[in-house]
Order: C-alpha cells, then sequence, then structure tokens
C-alpha cells in the first residue's frame, strides 16, 4: 500500500485509541463519589478526586494505582481524617477490580493494526503503570502485531523524538496516532512528526488541548478504520 519512502514509522497510543479505558475510570469515580455521600455532591467529589489527581501525577504518574491513592488521599481529605476503613477498603477493591478488568478492543482496531503490519513498522506507545499496560496489551491479542512496544512515564516532543529514532528513521518519518491530543498528537508534531487525532467518546480532562489546526501535519479521523486510507493520501505526490 505504500508509495512513499517518506512515511515508514506509526506509533500508536493504546487506552482509548485500541482499547476501552477511560470508561472504567468514570465507573469507579461515581461508586467512590457513592462512597462518599455522606460528605458531598458527586460532582464536589470528583472535583477534589481532580485536584488530587492533578497534584499527584509529578508522583504516582498516570494509571489504576496513582489513580487508587488518589481516591485514598480525596477520602481522607473530604471526611478530615476521619474516612471509615470500611471506604478504604471499598476504594482498594475497586481499584483491584480495574486492574483486573477485561480488554475490550475498539471498533476497527485489529483490522487496521493488521493491515498495516508488514508494511510499515509499528510501534505501540503507551504511558501508566508498566504491570498493567503489559496485562492489557497481552489482553488485547494485539501484540504480535507490533515490532515494538515503548511504554513511558510521559509523552512529550524528546520522548518522540527518541523514540521515532530508536524504532524508525526519525521523526520526520513517523506518525502518531491517537485520542489524546495532548499526549499522542501536539508532542508528536512538535517533533517534527505526523499526528493523527481519532476522539474518543471519553478523554480525561487532564489531557484536553486545542487541537492544532494550523499544523500541516495534522490530521482527524472519527475511527481507526479510516486510517489505512488517509496514509495512502499522504503518501500520494502532491
Amino acid at each position: 500500500m505504500r508509495t512513499s519512502s517518506e512515511l515508514t514509522t506509526i506509533g500508536f497510543d493504546a487506552d482509548d485509541t485500541l482499547w476501552q479505558n477511560e470508561q472504567f475510570f468514570r465507573m469507579t469515580e461515581k461508586r467512590f463519589a457513592a462512597m462518599l455521600a455522606d460528605h458531598g455532591e458527586e460532582a464536589q467529589i470528583s472535583a477534589r478526586l481532580l485536584e488530587a489527581e492533578r497534584r499527584n501525577l509529578a508522583i504516582y504518574g498516570f494509571g489504576i494505582k496513582g489513580f487508587t491513592l488518589s481516591m485514598i488521599e480525596t477520602a481522607i481529605e473530604v471526611t478530615e481524617g476521619r474516612v471509615p476503613a470500611s471506604v478504604i477498603s471499598g476504594i482498594l477493591d475497586a481499584g483491584r477490580e480495574m486492574l483486573g478488568h477485561p480488554i475490550e478492543p475498539l471498533p476497527h482496531a485489529r483490522e487496521t493494526v493488521e493491515k498495516l503490519a508488514g508494511t510499515f513498522r509499528l510501534v505501540l506507545i503507551t504511558k501508566g503503570d508498566l504491570f498493567d499496560q503489559e496485562r492489557k496489551l497481552a489482553g488485547s491479542g494485539l501484540g504480535d502485531l507490533f515490532d515494538a512496544v515503548e511504554i513511558v512515564s510521559d509523552k512529550t516532543a524528546a520522548t518522540y523524538a527518541r523514540l521515532f529514532s530508536r524504532h524508525g528513521d526519525g521523526p520526520a518519518s513517523s506518525m502518531m496516532v491517537g485520542n489524546s491530543l495532548k499526549s499522542d498528537v501536539v508532542p508528536a508534531i512538535e517533533a517534527g512528526g505526523w499526528g493523527v487525532h481519532v476522539p474518543h467518546e471519553l478523554t480525561w480532562v487532564l489531557e484536553h488541548v486545542e487541537a492544532p489546526v494550523a499544523e500541516p501535519r495534522f490530521r482527524q479521523i472519527p475511527h481507526l478504520g479510516q486510517l489505512p486510507d488517509l496514509i495512502e493520501s499522504i503518501a500520494k505526490p502532491g
């Protein structure tokens, strides 16, 4: 399918690009707010939790374990240190359930990755907890289709420059595909690559930024099934 030597490497985000993720955080957040219903409305509890998550990102990083710790911290705060042990136990149970939830691949994920495998170098680039991301990749059944897998603490322009140089021909010959403008698209373009946004109906508020619509290497498609045609249109001269 490739008609140009320019684009050689395609990076894929994992969570909410290849499989469902954010929906489990939302469901657990509602469960958490219900545990603390005597101490505030759901919106108030969620706002306090978001504050804790924002504070803790630099300490715990991304993922379910950090989210669970932030829930515990929030429970202590909103109860002024009087949170019952049963609530702490319930939070830990909720975190364990998230870590064991079956993987739900998103529509077009497998067919698209299969179609591109062998023609391009495919790299899975995801951030979060190492054990959990490895578990999800194994459960997805997609692992063997990727030439490389990178689980990183954060995604920056420097991250993409390094990884696309390690696994490809540099960022100028690479494309990053994902649901997060902040993590998957903007920094990949800043590194010199292509950034393709595949919106998901649920995106964490801390991943929201403006779309870089003026950037010539920015593209947006409604679902992964349109990615092969997009790549072919980019590769065509003129």
